[in-house]
């Protein structure tokens, strides 16, 4: 069972395959959600990283939390 996981506060620039990087070092990876503005296409800031198991959901928790 997967599991949806709310990341938000990084830079604009931050791309999907940055996410996919980092959230790989703790587990399998099934989607990532950049949420991007509308009418300029610039990220927001802010995404929904789904882990494909609980157990990988909550590695990422404990080792991302406040990552910077």
């Amino acid at each position: 069972m997967s599991t949806k996981l709310y990341v938000g506060n990084f830079p604009y620039e931050t791309s999907e395959s940055d996410l996919q990087t980092l959230f790989e070092t703790s587990g399998a990876v099934a989607s990532i959600n950049l949420i991007r503005d509308r009418a300029t296409g610039q990220a927001r800031g802010f995404a929904f990283v789904e882990m494909s198991d609980a157990e990988g959901a909550r590695r990422a928790i404990g080792e991302l939390n406040s990552h910077q």
